[in-house]
Order: C-alpha cells, then structure tokens, then sequence
C-alpha cells in the first residue's frame, strides 16, 4: 500500500503550466509533427489534429490532471483511491497503478538513449563538427550509425542520466519548475528566431505553401482522421502517468481546466513552430519532406544545415532548441517512477531519484543498438494503456460525484454538464481507438 507523505506543490499556476507544456513540447513534436504535416497534406491533416487538440485537451488533460490532484498522488496512489471510492478496494487500484509507472519509466529510458544523440550533435554542432561532415550523406549518414549503435554514445548517455539527476534531485519547485521557466521562454525565443531566419531563405515559400494547403478530398481519408488523432493524443502527453503526477502537484486553489487550456495551446504553438521551420527549411534546400523518425534530425537536416550560409549557426540553435525540449520531456518522464520510489519506500527526493535514474542509465546504456524498436513497443501499447486505465478509474470506478468534486475544486466557475459523459464515453473510446490503431498501423504517435 502506498502511503500519503507530505506533498510538494509547484509555487504558481504558471511553474505548473510551463513543466506541463515542457513535458508535451518534445521531440516528438519537433521531428514527428512536421512529418505527419507533411505525410498527410499540410492543411489537411492540421484540421483534424485541432479537433482531437480541443478534444483531449477538454477530457483526457483534465481528467489526469484532477486524478492525481485529487488523491495527492502519482498513478499508484490515485488509481488507488479510485477503487477505495468505487469498490471499497484500495488495494486493486495500486496494483494496476503501477503498469503507467513502469510504463513511465521505459519511455524514460528509451529517451535517456536519444537525449544523449541531442546533445552528443548539439556540442558537435558548436564545435563545428558537424559542419566538418561536409554536405555528403555518406559521412553524415556513417556519424548517426555510429553514434545510435551498441554502446556507441555511452559518454552522452551517462551526461544525459547526471544533468537529469541534478535536476529531478532538487525537487519539483527547486528542480522540475525551475528548469522549465528557464528553458522554455529560450527555447520558444530561439525558435521564433530560427523561423525568422528560414523565412528570409529563397524557396522557403514553398514551405509555408505546403503546410497550409487544403485538399477537402483528404479529409475523407479515414487514415488522415486516425494519424491526426494518434499525434494529438501522444503529444499531449496523457498517458496515465506524468500528468497524473504533475497534477498531485498542483494547488488546490488552482483551475484545473484553465491550466489544461493553456498546456493545449502552447503544446501546438511550439509544434507548429517547429513545422514553420523545418518543413520551410528542407524546402528551400530541396530536401526530402517525407522523411520520418531519426533520420529527419540526425542526418536529413544536418546535411539542409551543412549547405546553408550560416548553417554551424543554425544548426547550433536548433540542436540545443531540441535539448531544451527533451530535457523538459525526460524530467517529466522520470517523475512518476521517482514519485513511486518515495512514496512505496519512504525514500527522500534525492535518494530516490539516484535509484531510479541509475537504474534507467544502466539499461539505457545496454539498449542502444534497439532505441527505435524500444520506444515504439512503448509508445505503441503500454502508453494508450496506462491512458485507458488512467480514464476507466476516474470516470467509470470513481463515479460522476467523484470526478466532478475532482475537476471543479478550484475553478471559477462549475465545469459544464458535458464533461463526465463526454470524459466517460467519447474520451475512452478514443482511447481505445489509440491503443487499438496503435498495435494495427505500427504506432501513431
């Protein structure tokens, strides 16, 4: 059973908003979203991903927001609660808690393995080295190989554990909070910088032209409608765990739904950033826009980067962009097994952050060679599981009185009639739809 211990508490709704919009603005909004923009017809797909924004935003952001807020507590303690309040049986809801904890902390791991590429390229970038692979795939494509291969980046997967463990060790006001409204106000002024510059390049225009063309045929592709939701879904980052935590944290006197508001619509700023700059800049270099996963950052750009005047520059501040927004992702990611640890064991804040960032440097150092297929096994099944469960315990094991007492605590004004059917039908089947979708066209997210 987990006991309650003395909760942490961000010190102001914006520290809450800016952790929650820096665990949603991650890689894979800079690498993924531009990608399926461009994958799915630019306007076309972008129609569709603001529905399911508006949709989960509304539900899923909310609901795992008010579960762990409700119960002070991460997934353990609040899947917990809601059993102890449907059923009478504490005991169940901390046993199926643990599956987004774990599921939490692979994720972790597997991105411990690609933070340590981010800054591996990022001091490459500085120093110039990267410049120094020239504008030839052959040596661009040879660094990455080497680089994402068995024990290939162990110096960089070891510096990525140590710089996450100075800051989950200082806690959620001193760590977690401090480094998010220090890096993201950096990363979203370098960013609108970049795209200032990209839009001064000759073909560039192409871009823009893309990204916000419509083809009203495309909306009547169902497979537009399922890829929208997957990236909306998993960029959002409801997946029964770091929210849940994230809200434990939040006062009681704060607005719930606001606060999901605003995560909303700066998560889709900052993808829609990063599309307006990447898909901008691969077209005035006549770069390949279909190209997905590692190679779009690590070689497809790198070489778009190599050919422009100025491009040690650019590709200087867009790696260490891209390290912003996986270290505000990765601390995110931590946070639910760290919170476990103290929780279950008593343990202090620095104590169990050692354990748990130890024990995922360790693996991630053994799984280098199989991070693609390790995150997509992750994100794939156990992520839109831990959602699914996450949603089932609030909105069918807890009951309406629960989730609406959970939700309104602190708003101005009463959430509408709408949510609770909406949150217990709509949103879990969508959740299902992920899961399902995810397993069927080999990850959407």
């Amino acid at each position: 059973m987990v006991e309650e211990v003395e909760r942490e508490e961000f010190t102001s709704k914006r520290g809450f908003i800016m952790s929650c919009i820096g665990s949603a603005v991650g890689m894979g909004n800079i690498w993924r979203f531009p990608i399926m923009v461009c994958i799915w017809g630019g306007l076309t797909f972008l129609i569709p991903y603001f529905i399911f924004v508006v949709l989960i935003a509304s539900t899923g952001v909310i609901s795992e927001f008010a579960l762990g807020r409700s119960a002070r507590s991460g997934p353990v303690g609040a899947f917990g609660k809601c059993t102890e309040v449907g059923i009478g049986k504490r005991r169940i809801g901390e046993i199926v808690g643990i599956i987004p904890v774990l599921g939490s902390l692979a994720m972790a791991i597997g991105y411990t393995c690609v933070m340590a590429w981010v800054l591996k390229y990022t001091y490459m970038a500085f120093s110039g080295d990267l410049v120094g692979l020239g504008e030839e795939l052959g040596p661009i494509v040879g660094m990455f190989d080497s680089t994402a291969s068995a024990w290939g980046a162990n110096i960089w997967v070891i510096l990525t554990a140590v710089v996450t463990l100075v800051i989950m060790s200082l806690g959620v006001a001193g760590g977690i909070e401090r480094a998010n409204k220090f890096m993201l106000p950096i990363l979203y002024a370098l960013f609108i910088g970049l795209g200032i510059y990209i839009f001064t390049l000759p073909g560039s225009e192409l871009g823009y032209e893309y990204i916000f063309t419509l083809n009203p045929e495309g909306l009547l592709n169902p497979l537009v409608w399922v890829f929208a939701f997957g990236q909306a879904f998993f960029s959002l980052s409801v997946a029964g765990n770091g929210s849940v935590v994230y809200g434990s944290y939040l006062s009681k006197k704060e607005s719930i739904p606001s606060s999901a508001r605003y995560v909303a619509l700066f998560d889709t700023i900052g993808a829609m950033m990063a599309a307006m700059v990447i898909i901008p800049a691969m077209a005035a270099a006549g770069g390949q826009l279909d190209t997905a996963g590692p190679g779009l950052m690590f070689i497809y750009l790198v070489e778009v980067f190599n050919g422009m005047a100025g491009g040690q520059i650019i590709g200087a501040i867009f790696f260490l962009c891209v390290t912003f927004a996986g270290l505000t992702s990765l601390i995110n990611l931590y946070e639910a097994p760290i919170s476990y640890v103290q929780e279950r064991f008593r343990r202090s804040r620095a104590t169990s952050s050692l354990v748990v960032i130890v024990l995922g440097c360790a693996v991630g150092l053994c799984i280098q060679a199989i991070v693609s297929q390790w995150m997509d096994a992750v994100s794939i099944y156990v992520c839109p599981l831990g959602a699914l469960l996450a949603a089932i315990m609030f909105f069918w094991i807890a009951g309406r009185d629960y989730v609406l007492e959970s939700v309104n605590e602190g708003a101005h004004r009463p959430i509408g009639r709408w949510f609770f059917p909406t949150g217990k039908y709509v949103y879990c089947a969508l959740a299902i739809v992920a899961l399902v979708a995810g397993a069927l066209l080999g990850g959407i997210g």
